[in-house]
């Protein structure tokens, strides 16, 4: 999927950390793990079989991001939506679990289910606790960075595919005029890029401090092990503070405080540079003698 195709999706994605009403898990369905799908579509071009390997390969990035999976279990709904656009997600929780609906469009062929990046990154909001109403940009901030992340690590994307749109997304996430900080600025750009911005810096930050040992992804497995998933609800400062812990370094919170209340601009061009990451006629292109390029490497290197 291009990136203008992804820009399109995230737009249309709703916000996922909100209450539903319980619902009964479906009689049938086939399990897949914790997952349970209740597969309702009909007169798809992908078949019943495509779509749920689509589902896995999702389920394994996300289990080897965090080191498991991030809720007992989940009900994933699969409705047939018209045309041939990208499949869609919402993700729900609340103390009586967790469930994703998604819908697929009849004329979708493989090759484009294969590589939407949209159950990934609904699985990903599964794996932190709901925060306030104008704190969104930490959870589709976090799915945006990590989505592509872990389907690297597990060989789904390409690293070169993932620089690439990191490098073409996150200007989109930084601050504009009469900006008042992450939590107070609610637009599309800084609630998806902006947040994926403030995890890739709190991602380079924290390996920097702690000389590579830890990354994100040691902070936020913190966060599940404890428990702390879409069907529980944490200050986010608490979340930040578990997180921070178990690295060692306060990086979250660090970056939270500075970040909330105001715009604060971060110069990609030296960002890029230290990482030893660029663009040149669209291509991706790395220096690895640059101040950070182990960094860089270890963000999307599979299991330690």
């Amino acid at each position: 999927m291009n990136m203008s195709a992804r820009i399109v999706g995230l737009l249309m994605l709703a916000t996922p950390a909100v209450t539903f009403a319980a619902t009964p898990a479906p009689t049938l369905g086939t399990n897949l793990g914790p997952v349970h799908v209740a597969y309702r579509a009909t007169a798809l071009t992908v078949t019943e079989q495509q779509v749920l390997h689509w589902i896995d390969t999702a389920r394994r990035a996300v289990t080897q991001y965090y080191g498991r999976y991030p809720v007992a279990a989940v009900d994933i709904q699969v409705e047939a939506k018209p045309g041939s656009g990208g499949p869609s997600g919402t993700t729900y929780g609340d103390e009586d679990g967790a469930l994703i609906k998604l819908g697929i469009g009849r004329d979708m062929d493989n090759d484009d289910l294969r590589s939407s990046w949209v159950m990934t990154h609904e699985m990903v909001h599964l794996a932190f606790p709901r925060a306030g109403d104008n704190q969104h940009w930490a959870e589709e901030g976090q799915a945006t960075y990590i989505e592509p992340v872990a389907r690297a690590q597990i060989g789904d994307l390409s690293v070169d595919y993932l620089w690439k749109e990191t490098i073409e997304g996150v200007p989109k996430g930084l601050p504009g005029e009469g900006d008042q900080g992450l939590d107070n600025t609610a637009t599309w750009g800084r609630t998806y890029w902006g947040g994926c911005l403030f995890y890739l810096m709190a991602d380079v930050q924290i390996r920097e401090r702690t000389h590579n040992k830890y990354g994100l992804q040691d902070a936020l497995r913190a966060v599940v092990a404890a428990n702390g998933n879409v069907t529980t609800a944490w200050p986010l400062t608490k979340s930040f503070a578990l997180a921070d812990k178990a690295v060692g370094v306060p990086v979250l919170e660090e970056l939270y405080a500075a970040w909330k209340d105001e715009p604060v601009n971060v110069d990609l061009d030296a960002l890029w540079k230290k990482l030893g990451v660029g663009l040149r006629d669209g291509k991706v292109i790395y220096d690895d003698q640059a101040p950070d390029a182990a960094i860089r490497k270890a963000i999307t290197a599979p299991e330690r």
